[in-house]
C-alpha cells in the first residue's frame, strides 16, 4: 500500500509533463475528476458486494475498472480519443431519472468539468499512479482526507480561482458552537468544497451509534454550490466522508425566489461563509422583496439565511465588517436580522485570517431565529503572542479559540468582550461594526531625535546611489 501523499504529489509531477495542462486550476480539475470516476468505482463494487440487485449509474465501459485499472491497458492517442469521445460526451448526458440522484449528480460534475491532457502516454502514467489507492480502505480513506485537504487548500491561495477556502479552524469552532444534533437539517448554501459539511460530519460521527443514524445521517447534510470545480470537489469531498449519494445541488442559491421557500423547506442548521464582495448574476435581485434587493452578495445570503431557518434554527454564520456597517439596504437588512432573531454573539476575527485572498476584516455571527435581539454579545479575537499575522505556513489554529469556548458558557465583560443592548444599535442606525470599549490602547512615544537621524541616515544612503546611477550613464 503506497504513501497516499506521495501518489497524489506523483500524479501532479506527471501533470506537469502534459501540455494540455496549464496552472494548479486546471491540475486540480484533472485529479478531481479523476479521483472521483476511481472513488466512485471503488464504492460501486463495494455497494455490489453488498447489495446483489445494485446497478451502478455508470454504464459498464466507462467504469473505471474497464478502462482505466488494467495497468497495461488503453493508452496513448487512444486513450486520449476514447475520453474526449466517449467517456465524457456520455457521462455528460447520462440518461437518468428524477429520482436517480446519483445520475444526476454525475450528470452535472461532467458538464462543468473538462478533460485537458493531450499525451495519452502521461495520462496512463497518472491512471497508473492513482491505481495505488483503494478508497474502500479505511486506514487509506482517513489518509486520503487530509491530503484532499491539503489540495483544496492549495487550490484556496491560488487568487485566480475565486475560490474561497474557510481555514478549518473557523469552521470547526462555528460547528462546535451551532452544535448539531443527530436528526437536525444542516445545510450550507454556499457550501464551497464542503469544508462546513465535513466538519459537521465530524461532529456527528459520535452520535452515529446504528445503521438507522448512519441513514438520518446521510439525509440531513444539505448543500447548494454553483461552480463547476467546488461543486465536484465537494461530491468528491462528501463521498469520502461516507456519504453515499451526496445532497449538493449544482446551482446558485440566490436563483430561487424567496416566497418559494415553505415551511417544509426550512432548516434547522446553516454554517456558511456565504460569498462577499462579489455582485451577484443578473436579475438575482428581482428574487429579493424590492427593500431588500441589492448587488452585494452577502447582504442577500443574509436575507436568505433567514427565510431558509426554522423557527429555533440556529446559524453560524461567516461576514465581512461591510455588512455590519452602511446605511440604506444594508440597514433594512439589519434590521431584519435584528428583528427575527437573537444574534447573541459576534466574533471580531483579525484582518489576516483569510490571508492571502481575503484582506477584509472578517466576524463569525451567531444567531438564532423566532426571537428578537435583546443585547449582543462581542469577543476580539486577537493574534497569538508575538505574531504579526496569519499567513499559508501559520494560520489560525483551533486551539485559539479555547479561551472563547471557556467563555460562551460564562460570558463576562473584558478587554476582549464586552455586551451591547438593542437600544445603543437602534440608535446607531442598526450598525453593528462596534468597537472594543475596553481595549487598552498603549500610547506610543516617538522619540524625534531617532526619526531624524534615521531619515538623514536614509538620505545620504540615497544620495550615494544616485551619485552612482550617474556616473554609470
Amino acid at each position: 500500500m503506497s504513501n497516499i501523499g506521495g501518489v497524489i504529489k506523483s500524479i501532479r509531477d506527471i501533470f506537469r509533463k502534459d501540455p494540455g495542462l496549464s496552472g494548479d486550476a486546471q491540475r486540480i480539475e484533472q485529479l478531481g475528476w479523476m479521483i472521483f470516476l476511481k472513488l466512485f468505482d471503488d464504492k460501486d463494487q463495494e455497494k455490489e458486494l453488498l447489495d446483489l440487485v445494485y446497478k451502478s449509474p455508470i454504464p459498464s465501459h466507462l467504469q473505471w475498472r474497464n478502462w482505466a485499472a488494467d495497468d497495461e491497458g488503453i493508452t496513448g492517442d487512444s486513450l486520449i480519443l476514447f475520453v474526449n469521445n466517449e467517456l465524457f460526451p456520455q457521462l455528460k448526458n447520462l440518461p437518468v431519472t428524477a429520482d436517480n440522484r446519483l445520475g444526476v449528480i454525475i450528470r452535472n460534475i461532467f458538464d462543468g468539468t473538462n478533460n485537458y491532457m493531450k499525451s495519452g502516454t502521461t495520462f496512463r502514467q497518472a491512471i497508473n499512479k492513482l491505481n495505488e489507492i483503494d478508497f474502500n480502505s479505511s486506514k487509506e480513506h482517513h489518509v486520503f482526507n487530509a491530503i484532499y485537504e491539503d489540495i483544496l487548500q492549495g487550490l484556496a491561495t491560488k487568487k485566480d480561482t475565486g475560490e474561497f477556502y474557510t481555514p478549518r479552524a473557523v469552521t470547526q469552532f462555528i460547528v462546535d458552537m451551532v452544535n448539531p444534533q443527530l436528526g437536525e437539517k444542516i445545510i450550507d448554501p454556499a457550501c464551497g468544497t464542503a469544508g462546513f459539511l465535513v466538519c459537521a460530519i465530524d461532529h456527528l460521527g459520535t452520535q452515529v451509534k446504528n445503521i438507522a443514524d448512519r441513514k438520518v445521517l446521510q439525509e440531513t447534510i444539505l448543500g447548494t454550490e454553483l461552480k463547476p470545480l467546488p461543486y465536484m470537489l465537494s461530491v468528491v469531498n462528501l463521498i469520502t466522508h461516507d456519504i453515499e449519494v451526496p445532497q449538493i445541488e449544482n446551482m446558485d442559491a440566490l436563483s430561487r425566489e424567496l416566497t418559494s421557500i415553505k415551511q417544509s423547506d426550512r432548516v434547522d442548521i446553516i454554517v456558511a461563509n456565504p460569498p462577499f464582495g462579489g455582485v451577484v448574476g443578473d436579475g438575482m435581485e428581482t428574487n429579493f422583496p424590492l427593500n431588500y434587493r441589492t448587488k452585494e452578495s452577502a447582504d442577500l445570503f443574509l436575507i436568505l439565511f433567514i427565510q431558509m431557518l426554522k423557527d429555533g434554527g440556529r446559524a453560524g454564520i461567516v461576514l465581512p465588517d461591510g455588512s455590519l456597517t452602511g446605511e440604506g439596504v444594508k440597514a433594512r437588512v439589519r434590521e431584519k436580522l435584528l428583528t427575527d432573531c437573537n444574534v447573541h454573539t459576534i466574533i471580531r476575527l483579525p484582518q489576516s485570517v483569510f490571508a492571502p485572498y481575503a484582506t477584509v476584516n472578517t466576524n463569525l455571527i451567531f444567531f438564532q431565529k423566532g426571537k428578537p435581539t435583546k443585547e449582543i454579545w462581542y469577543y476580539e479575537h486577537t493574534l497569538p503572542e508575538g505574531q504579526k499575522a496569519y499567513n499559508k505556513t501559520r494560520p489560525i489554529r483551533i486551539e485559539e479559540f479555547d479561551n472563547i469556548k471557556t467563555w460562551w458558557t460564562n460570558r463576562t465583560e473584558s478587554e476582549v468582550s464586552w455586551k451591547v443592548s438593542i437600544d445603543t444599535v437602534k440608535e446607531r442606525g442598526f450598525d453593528l461594526d462596534i468597537k472594543n470599549p475596553n481595549k487598552v490602547v498603549e500610547e506610543v512615544v516617538y522619540d524625534r531625535k531617532a526619526i531624524i537621524n534615521k531619515l538623514e541616515n536614509n538620505q545620504s544612503k540615497i544620495s550615494v546611489i544616485l551619485e552612482e546611477l550617474k556616473s554609470l550613464i
